[in-house]
């Protein structure tokens, strides 16, 4: 397949650009698949029907990442602007981050960030490279004098999406956050998880359907667009992931008990199949498109994805090409909201990608 193929035209009006009220508000496009018809039939609901949807003993993986305050802004020696959105943190001391300047920066060249009366002085010691890639690297290491984290953690700012049009509120500070963002090191949030509030999660606990965590940082990466047609040329970005003793047994129950394993979000998705052949902590690139052989997860709550995107091609993978494009079809024409502070669709996995 090629990447013209996962192209579709979306309005700008069905960008959200804000948080709902509520988080358990929003819509859920639920697709089925096991109809009569050739066709996948589509239900409008909202996202609290997610409860009728699950059943006693579904396992349910969330991504417990929590996002870091990524994006620092800052200046050149020369007094030119610079822009820094972290990637991930490598050490105590540095940062893999890109930086965005009006010329290029230099190794060994400085820095000056946050507070002009008072700034943090770094060091761009290299540009990065990547073993696996002949592409020239979007990403930089950067030294902090001082503790990289804490650093972070007192001049940075939550990174919102590029299409999310508004600086950070404070509103943005909670909602931009799963309730149960629990390990730092993420700069972008685990979007399909936003809908869920402690009421819903106490709801479905009752019912007895099993919660798991694993984590997967998100990284600025997941925004980098897919320049290649020829979707094998494409270089995936590594993303650091683990998943805890605790949620091995689960899952490893569940898969011997024939249980539903249902994935909230495409990172914990990309997690869950990436262990299944570099084991439970690791960085992953794998990127799934169109024919890849699921073996863990059963179903996937996913928001809507941007055009051309390795993450529409993944769910693409997931419930069959066509019925996916179907379903965006459907959530156009209906005016579901798209992308983080969107809505969701409830998806099973497609027959023949197992």
């Amino acid at each position: 397949m090629y990447l013209s193929d996962f192209d579709y035209e979306l309005p700008n009006e069905l960008i959200a650009q804000f948080p709902l009220s509520s988080r358990s508000s929003s819509r859920l496009l639920i697709v089925d698949q096991e109809t009569q018809t050739s066709e996948p039939v589509f239900q409008d609901a909202y996202f609290t029907d997610i409860v009728g949807l699950l059943k006693k003993g579904d396992l349910l993986v969330f991504n417990d990442t929590k996002v870091i305050p990524a994006r620092v802004f800052g200046y050149k020696a020369t007094g030119g602007k610079a822009e820094i959105l972290v990637e991930r943190i490598l050490d105590e001391s540095q940062i893999l981050c890109q930086i965005k300047t009006s010329k290029a920066v230099q190794p060994l060249s400085k820095l000056f960030l946050g507070d002009p009366n008072s700034p943090e002085e770094v060091t761009v010691i290299a540009r990065h490279t990547s073993p696996d890639s002949q592409e020239i690297s979007p990403f930089f290491i950067i030294a902090f004098a001082n503790n990289a984290f804490e650093t972070l953690q007192r001049i940075g700012e939550l990174p919102l999406p590029p299409y999310i049009k508004h600086s950070a509120t404070e509103e943005d500070q909670n909602r931009y956050q799963t309730v149960y963002a629990k390990t730092p090191g993420a700069v972008a949030a685990p979007t399909a998880g936003l809908h869920f509030d402690q009421k819903l999660l106490s709801q479905l606990e009752s019912l007895g359907v099993e919660i798991a965590h694993v984590t997967l940082h998100v990284g600025s990466g997941t925004f980098s667009p897919v320049r290649s047609e020829d979707l094998s040329q494409h270089q995936m970005h590594y993303e650091r992931y683990s998943i805890s003793p605790k949620t091995r047994s689960a899952i490893d129950a569940a898969q011997r008990e024939g249980r539903r394993i249902i994935s909230v979000g495409t990172t914990s998705l990309r997690a869950l199949e990436s262990a299944v052949t570099m084991g439970d902590n690791g960085d992953t690139n794998l990127f799934i498109t169109p024919g890849y052989p699921f073996k863990v997860v059963n179903a996937l709550i996913t928001n809507f994805h941007l055009p051309k995107s390795t993450l529409l091609m993944l769910v693409s993978a997931f419930s069959q090409f066509s019925t996916i494009q179907l379903a965006y079809q459907h959530a156009i024409k209906k005016k579901y909201r798209f992308f983080s502070y969107g809505d969701a669709m409830f998806l099973e996995r497609g027959h023949g990608t197992s």
